[in-house]
């Protein structure tokens, strides 16, 4: 069975006059939305280089989102399992 999709994902990078970049990322699939959110701080000794900042805010919220997915693959896997035949959940009941 063949599968195509597309998901678009939309990256927003802020960054504040302390020199913290915030990242908001939002993941839509046509049926569910998840956002994830990063941020880097500039120390005050280093130079500011906004590019740095916004690669390391997006990658955190890149890392947000992954855990986030596959938390989310995680419990549909197991409402999967659950819903087999055989199973403890399983009632053998239809609705």
């Amino acid at each position: 069975m063949s599968h195509t999709g597309q998901w678009k994902v939309r990256l927003d990078l802020f960054e504040d006059d302390d020199g913290t970049t915030k990242a908001h990322l939002v993941m839509d699939t046509g049926t569910t939305a998840l956002s994830g959110h990063g941020t880097a701080h500039c120390h005050p000794a280093d130079t500011n280089v906004p590019e740095i900042g916004d690669e390391l805010a997006a990658g955190r919220a890149l890392i947000d989102l992954a855990h986030q997915l596959l938390e989310t693959a995680a419990r549909d896997v197991q409402a999967m399992a659950g819903s087999r035949p055989g199973t403890r959940q399983d009632t053998g009941q239809s609705l």
